[in-house]
């Protein structure tokens, strides 16, 4: 008897524990997983080297752009949208969207984030690295 209420016991305990450590039950396979306000929205892959203009670029980005588009443009909840997505591709938004974004601001359109106001201090040779560090993000991630 004894042996049985503990091969029961332990029995019991390997599936409570197996629920604990793999999720199980249907209740919590459907709750969402809200995101921290400010964590990256999309995890890319970052090119271990850039081009010479990509590399000034990516000053510029981290001076001027990464305070909102976070680092290496993953995006940050609740703040800004990546610039490393599929919406951002140059087919959809050529790189003319992006210096007249920088000089004149932009009305949200495909994001919740609210209107990006214009960002000043920046030339259009300025964006035009800008936009070449983003688009090699872009494309070691596969957008092109």
């Amino acid at each position: 008897m004894k042996k049985t209420l503990i091969a029961t016991g332990g029995v019991a305990l390997a599936v409570v524990a197996g629920f604990v450590m793999f999720g199980g039950g249907a209740d919590t396979a459907q709750e969402p997983v809200a995101a921290l306000e400010g964590a990256a929205l999309v995890q890319i892959i970052v090119p271990e080297v850039l081009s010479e203009n990509a590399a000034i670029g990516k000053r510029g980005f981290d001076l001027y752009c990464a305070q909102c588009h976070g680092p290496n443009a993953v995006g940050q909840d609740g703040v800004a949208p990546p610039l490393v997505h599929k919406i951002y591709e140059p087919s959809h938004h050529a790189d003319e969207s992006f210096q007249r974004a920088v000089a004149q601001g932009v009305q949200a359109h495909h994001w919740t984030f609210g209107n990006m106001p214009p960002v000043q201090g920046l030339s259009r040779a300025d964006v035009a690295l800008i936009i070449a560090y983003v688009r090699e993000l872009q494309q070691a991630n596969g957008i092109q």
